[in-house]
């Protein structure tokens, strides 16, 4: 997967002070509770609302300025920064990269109540050929061709909203002018999805699908989304069918009714081996809701550009885990992951490179990763093969439970 996002780097978001996070196909978030793992999924939900509904209602949504800044320390910082990475446009690469920069910077001048600013940076390098800076500050737009060499030519300057984001404004520039590309990040950036299955909402009939489904971040239209994926016809639902046996014995087959009609509802309904009929999915385990809602987000057809799982393991039984991993690097090859888990299990299925170590330290602050990727490998090729889990958990990598 070339189209990916390849490193975060975070000030001053929550408990995230300073960190620069290297992005593979697959990243997995260890850690005690309160080491910053979630805050790294939020960075992600964050950037995704203010394409959705712009800077300010993302901001308000959680609280304000005040909320989301670094929470440790004596003194609150002005200001949070978000930088990512990436090599999401036509022309980029791992050598030239696509940056995008966003900082929120509150303001509290002599003469009146404190304010907030943002300050935006596109930044599109190419290995060949001019590249593309663009900068927004305030109420100022610049647009700027860029050489290898850094120097400028070419500046345009034009007017925006004090508050408003480039990401949710700036696609409809012209192609000379990067709308183009900053219509790429935007679209990148907006599918993001933090997934976490709602089990009491995933197990509820769904309205019966149109013709394409995209599963809800809460697995709430899995019914749905589930009979999207057998009418595709292409084996996709048979495969998610065959994985659920593998973790659930009982199971022998998923089917679908419809309570109020084809064009109103749809039920899933599971039959498995024992029982006189078969268990519609609103009385099945929790664990099994979770499951299905799982493999459907891995064998989603379209996948966002980022997949977020928080706490991916919760209600699963250990044996599900072998399966969860290997699926979830095969659909790496379609879509990055960043999960997170409290589970020395499921770490233990990892390879270095997918392992983040993450610690919270004294001074409030995260550090993610706790341990550089290489140490990690280091480590583990000395210690006998025991798997990373029982590294990490033992403190061999840094920390514990």
């Amino acid at each position: 997967m070339n189209d990916r996002l390849i490193e975060l780097e975070v000030q001053n978001f929550r408990s995230l002070r300073k960190i620069t996070v290297p992005l593979g196909p697959l990243n997995v978030l260890v850690g005690p509770n309160g080491a910053g793992k979630t805050n790294v999924l939020e960075v992600f939900r964050f950037l995704a609302d203010v394409i959705r509904t712009d800077l300010e209602p993302a901001l308000e949504l959680r609280g304000g300025f005040e909320e989301l800044v670094f929470w440790g320390g004596r003194k609150q910082p002005a200001s949070f920064q978000i930088k990512l990475k990436a090599t999401w446009t036509a022309h980029s690469s791992m050598r030239a990269p696509d940056e995008y920069t966003l900082r929120v910077e509150r303001r509290a001048p002599a003469d009146s109540r404190p304010s907030l600013r943002r300050h935006e940076t596109f930044q599109f390098k190419r290995t060949k050929g001019r590249g593309r800076r663009i900068t927004i500050s305030g109420q100022r737009v610049s647009v700027e061709s860029i050489s290898r060499d850094e120097e400028a030519s070419q500046e345009y300057l034009f007017g925006i909203r004090r508050l408003s984001s480039g990401l949710s404004t700036l696609p409809r520039l012209s192609d000379d002018e990067g709308g183009n590309e900053v219509a790429t990040v935007a679209e990148r950036l907006a599918s993001f999805r933090v997934f976490d299955v709602s089990v009491d909402r995933a197990r509820l009939p769904a309205r019966f699908p149109s013709r394409h489904v995209t599963l809800e971040e809460d697995a709430a239209n899995l019914a749905a989304f589930l009979l999207f994926l057998e009418g595709r016809g292409d084996g996709v639902f048979d495969q998610l069918v065959e994985d659920a046996k593998e973790v659930l014995p009982q199971l022998d087959g998923v089917s679908f009714e419809y309570p109020s009609g084809p064009a109103r509802e749809v039920v899933v309904v599971l039959h498995e081996r024992g029982l006189r009929r078969p268990t519609q999915l609103a009385d099945a385990s929790y664990g099994t809701i979770r499951l299905l809602g799982l493999l459907a987000l891995l064998y989603d057809p379209e996948p966002p550009a980022l997949t977020c799982v928080e706490e991916i393991d919760h209600g699963l039984h250990p044996q599900a885990l072998e399966l969860l991993v290997e699926r979830l690097r095969e659909a790496s090859e379609r879509t990055q992951f960043l999960i997170a888990t409290h589970s020395p299990a499921f770490a233990d299925r990892l390879k270095p490179g997918e392992l983040v170590v993450c610690e919270r330290l004294d001074d409030g602050s995260s550090a993610i990763p706790a341990i550089p990727e290489d140490k990690v490998r280091e480590i583990a090729e000395s210690s006998d093969d025991l798997p990373l889990g029982r590294l990490w958990f033992s403190g061999a990598l840094g920390g514990s439970l």
